[in-house]
């Protein structure tokens, strides 16, 4: 890639439309890729339709193929401006569960609102209750008031580490724990996930979000980014939600979980019962 067309793209994302224009005249290909993407989709992707126009004007392709069959014209659809471009006849729209996708992300991103979550560690667990979350991490349930217990537990104490509040949502459990990473820990984790998929995350003040994704107590995806653009070998559901939950890495854990919350109690509290873990290396 020459550097107009890296600059290109990052004046997709960031620039006026006139620097688009002057850019996309200069360079040898409007629609050349970078990290398995074009300019375009850089601007569609970052909610710039203003930029697209342009980049079209100049001869971009909205259907070109990329992103595990996501082209820019495709991943419009499932954005606030659908008629971005119009469909060439023969290319196809969202399927019915992508169509689905984009509903729920409506909702789901409504209903969780925003709200500070930088430092909190998170277990999105599809298909079992709090009850059975309790059983396989062989926890013991407080018997305090769930609210009261935050305010006289000291985060900054290696003991709080012991503590995760869990709590019953539709599609299954969260677990969670304000102020540690442990829910997201790799033995938590495989143990939660017996049968079922488990998505972790860890909003680590120092680094940004970090998650992970076990089935059926196996690691299959670790150090991701949730919340963040999506990588060029990501698959067609993770460049997806990857569009839908731009910047919200809570919705992303909770949604690729199939997790459907009303409100942000399980994550922000007071949960259904704080537990204490037993001792044990919570990594293996």
């Amino acid at each position: 890639m020459h550097d107009d067309e890296s600059a290109l793209h990052d004046a997709a994302e960031d620039g006026s439309p006139k620097e688009v224009a002057e850019l996309a005249g200069r360079v040898e290909d409007v629609d050349a890729l970078h990290e398995g993407r074009t300019a375009l989709w850089v601007a569609v992707y970052e909610g710039r339709h203003d930029n697209a126009r342009v980049l079209v004007a100049a001869g971009a392709d909205p259907w070109k193929p990329m992103m595990s069959g996501w082209s820019p014209g495709r991943l419009s659809l499932a954005g606030p401006k659908p008629d971005l471009f119009g469909r060439p006849a023969g290319v196809s729209g969202l399927t019915d569960d992508e169509a689905a996708a984009v509903v729920e992300a409506e909702r789901l991103s409504a209903a969780l609102g925003e709200f500070y979550y930088e430092g909190t560690g998170l277990a999105c667990v599809a298909g079992i209750d709090a009850a059975e979350a309790t059983r396989r991490l062989e926890a013991m349930a407080e018997d305090v008031d769930p609210e009261e217990f935050l305010d006289e537990i000291d985060p900054f104490d290696d003991e709080s580490m012991a503590y995760v509040g869990v709590t019953d949502v539709p599609g299954g459990c969260v677990v969670t724990q304000p102020w540690g990473y442990i829910p997201q820990a790799s033995g938590i984790s495989r143990r939660l996930s017996v049968g079922t998929v488990c998505y972790g995350l860890y909003a680590n003040p120092k680094s940004g979000n970090q998650g992970s994704i076990v089935r059926d107590g196996e690691i299959v995806g670790w150090d991701l980014h949730p919340g963040g653009a999506p990588w060029e070998d990501d698959g067609p559901l993770e460049v997806l939600f990857s569009y839908l939950y731009r910047y919200d890495a809570v919705a992303y854990s909770c949604a690729y979980a199939g997790l459907r919350l009303t409100d942000a109690r399980a994550v922000t509290g007071p949960p259904d019962a704080w537990l204490r873990l037993p001792e044990r290396d919570h990594w293996r």
